[in-house]
């Protein structure tokens, strides 16, 4: 049986994406800070539930002694509101939790599963963002630890292979929350027809974490955003 562990796998995308490894077989260590949103992941032979900040190295350490074998890291955790507010009214403190968190943490989590991942010949996957290429106002903070996410998985691909696989995710707008909810619009304006479901991200998850020849990629879950032209009317 192959193993993953999912960071920010008690909530949102992570937690998608820990039902769905499940589905397929895996067996899943679910890690986050969020004590009860972890106890709230229904319950499963093959799931297990780490608490620890991916952004604290000797928490990472310790959430991470036990581990005997690892085929696939999936660095998903992060603070996944993006609006930071004006620039100039940014604190250093407020900056350093999204680096923190968002950047430090997947640096952190691949510098201590490195050795596991290189005996089992397996692979990482850093989730980045559409944000990473694109903007609205007063997203420095989050737009700069998702750039830095495309970054650091080239450079692990290359530091790591071929040993090692590593490819990131890059989603748009994934509905996390009540998907009846959404306005017309608001699918509409993806040439996908429909904004994201958590779904979409973990069949991605699943695709690259089984593609022997694909390293170093970034692939856009997005429903077509990214590639669509918007002028003013």
């Amino acid at each position: 049986m192959k193993h993953a562990l999912v960071t920010g796998g008690a909530n949102g995308i992570g937690r998608g994406i820990v039902a769905h490894l499940l589905d397929l077989g895996w067996a899943v260590h679910a890690l986050d800070r969020d004590a009860d949103g972890l106890a709230d992941l229904p319950d499963h032979d093959h799931l297990t539930r780490v608490e620890a900040d991916v952004s604290d190295e000797a928490s990472v350490r310790s959430a991470l002694a036990g581990l005997k074998r690892l085929d696939l890291l999936v660095s998903n955790a992060g603070i996944a509101s993006p609006d930071s507010g004006p620039v100039e009214d940014l604190s250093l403190e407020d900056w350093n939790a999204w680096i923190g968190t968002n950047l430090t943490g997947s640096f952190l989590m691949a510098k201590h599963t490195v050795p596991l991942l290189r005996a089992a010949n397996g692979s990482m996957i850093l989730m980045s963002s559409t944000r990473a290429f694109m903007s609205e106002p007063n997203t420095e903070a989050y737009a700069a630890t998702k750039g830095g996410l495309v970054a650091l998985t080239h450079a692990l691909a290359v530091s790591l292979g071929p040993a090692v696989r590593v490819n990131g995710i890059a989603p748009g707008w994934i509905v996390t929350g009540d998907f009846d909810a959404l306005r017309d619009v608001d699918h509409t304006q993806h040439p996908a027809g429909r904004a994201g479901k958590p779904s979409d991200i973990a069949r991605a998850v699943e695709y690259l974490a089984g593609s022997e020849f694909t390293t170093g990629q970034i692939l856009t879950i997005d429903g077509g955003m990214t590639r669509k032209m918007i002028y003013a009317e």
